[in-house]
């Protein structure tokens, strides 16, 4: 695989779109950090890693308000082939505030709104509302 935050992304969007209540996703430190955004800014319930299989994988509890999943688009935006690497004040505003950016910065990933704050740019991964 060539690309796993895409395929990560790919598995919510899907099972947003299929009402299910809960994804299982191959583990990586990456995608836990991601998931861990994903919940401090209420997007899923939960996560968790599940290492009873032979390669531990994350269960993502999905959120839904009125049959609706709360992920309305989860998009990449960096990709393999194209890096999109912004500079603290370049960080993109998603829908005037109302969505996420989420950074990969040398502190760590983050949200947008952090790494603006912490006055620190870094590779912008995806775009959550």
């Amino acid at each position: 695989m060539t690309d796993p935050i895409s395929d990560f992304l790919t598995r919510i969007r899907n099972a947003c779109a299929a009402q299910q209540e809960q994804v299982l996703i191959p583990f990586s430190k990456m995608k836990a950090e991601l998931c861990r955004i994903l919940q401090e800014e209420g997007y899923i319930w939960s996560y968790e890693v599940d290492t009873s299989a032979a390669h531990p994988r994350l269960k993502l509890k999905l959120k839904y308000q009125d049959k609706t999943a709360v992920i309305r688009k989860i998009d990449r935006v960096s990709k393999p082939g194209l890096r999109k690497y912004v500079g603290s004040t370049e960080i993109p505003r998603v829908l005037g505030g109302l969505g996420i950016s989420i950074l990969s910065t040398p502190r760590g990933i983050m949200t947008g709104a952090k790494a603006r704050k912490a006055k620190v740019g870094g590779e912008l991964l995806a775009t959550v509302w």
